[in-house]
């Protein structure tokens, strides 16, 4: 990813993006935000592409080709090492399609794992005879616990260690670097899911050391039109992978064949530069790490104070812009708890607000974006204790 300073205020950046202005999004990262610039790209793309169909189809791999090599000055990667796909979800499971697991093996996951990368692990271990064993980690667990109980986990009969790069749900940066080290001393291959990790880190595939495959969403934090992701791969092993929908490139090499996906609108994929350099020209990735990194920690101790609860410990490595306040007991319980209260804060406040859950316990989960202000928060705070009051349980 480029590096700069910001050339304009972060506090005026709401009009940039086409977010209703009457509603408070504190979500980013569930969802993202297009640059109106992106989206008035994308727009001239579908234009182009309803006027001549035949054209753009014919004409299609070629710009997706060029569009990788324009996405690669950002990711710092050769283009040919990774492909464009529609979500970190579809790059698992091109990964866990491409892969056959020996009969009983395992494959190891944490249990801060995102639920469909889980669900997944497990269809491809019940197809090929393999078994899936989650490591727990505690909340509070720094870098180096982490890389024990992951090593500790490990033997001989590990297949393939799956491990996020930041958790969704927990907000935290895991060690993927050691844990791919000690992967690969007892013969396991890693996949890291790094969903939320381009936009929130300098430079993602940095930090993953020599991991097998990599998975990584451009349209949250990078704000790329969404259905917008890149699967990358180390070496030989990208030519073993294909892509979930089997189209005319299937005889390609890699990434190629992911290039032709049949019938489908890839105008996302090829106005994705368009969000990454407007945001890179008005504000700088640098100063939104660093601004939303800060707005992020005021609005984590706003909230905690709000609701009168301990913020939650220091977990290993923060990443700019996320963090956890820990709910109420008995609030966001589980998943479906955790949904309705979202609906419920929602149409309260007026705010959107991811709110998550683990081992039962509920915490709000924030996300600071370019759009987002200091008032955002403290708008939330002085209406979610009358708001949790009546909410459902």
């Amino acid at each position: 990813m480029t590096h700069s300073t910001a050339t304009a205020p972060l506090s005026a950046a709401l009009d940039d993006f086409a977010l209703d202005p009457g509603v408070r999004h504190l979500n980013h990262g569930s969802f993202g935000a297009v640059p109106r610039a992106a989206l008035a790209e994308q727009r001239r793309l579908r234009h182009e592409m309803e006027g001549d169909p035949d054209r753009w189809f014919r004409d299609l791999p070629s710009r997706v080709a060029e569009t990788r090599a324009a996405l690669a000055h950002h990711m710092h990667t050769p283009a040919d090492t990774f492909a464009l796909v529609a979500n970190a979800s579809a790059g698992v499971s091109a990964v866990l399609g491409s892969e056959r697991l020996p009969t009983g093996s395992e494959v190891l996951l944490t249990d801060h794992a995102y639920g469909a990368v889980d669900m997944a692990a497990r269809r491809a271990a019940a197809r090929d005879g393999a078994r899936v064993r989650v490591v727990h980690v505690p909340l509070d667990a720094d870098s180096s616990a982490v890389t024990g109980l992951m090593a500790a986990a490990m033997n001989p009969a590990t297949s393939l260690v799956v491990v996020d790069q930041v958790t969704s749900a927990t907000a935290r940066l895991l060690p993927v670097r050691d844990i791919t080290v000690r992967a690969h001393a007892v013969g396991a291959r890693v996949l890291v899911d790094g969903a939320h990790a381009p936009g929130l880190l300098a430079d993602p595939l940095d930090l993953i050391g020599e991991a097998d495959y990599w998975v990584g969403n451009l349209h949250k934090w990078m704000c790329a039109p969404r259905g917008t992701a890149v699967l990358f791969a180390r070496g030989p092993l990208t030519q073993r992978l294909f892509p979930v929908i089997d189209s005319w490139g299937a005889a390609d090499p890699f990434p190629s064949r992911f290039d032709r996906q049949g019938t489908v609108d890839l105008t996302a994929w090829l106005a994705a530069p368009r969000a990454l350099d407007f945001i890179e020209e008005h504000y700088g990735w640098d100063a939104f790490r660093v601004g939303s990194q800060q707005l992020a920690d005021h609005a984590q101790q706003t909230l905690a104070d709000a609701l009168e609860t301990q913020i939650a410990p220091a977990t290993g490595d923060q990443v700019p812009a996320m963090r956890l306040v820990p709910l109420p007991a008995g609030h966001a319980a589980d998943q479906d708890a955790a949904h309705a209260l979202q609906r419920h804060i929602s149409a309260r406040t007026g705010c959107e607000i991811a709110v998550t859950t683990w081992h039962g316990q509920g915490f709000l989960r924030l996300s600071a974006h370019l759009y987002n202000t200091a008032a955002d928060y403290s708008h939330l705070a002085e209406q979610l204790p009358r708001c949790l009051a009546d909410a459902p349980r």
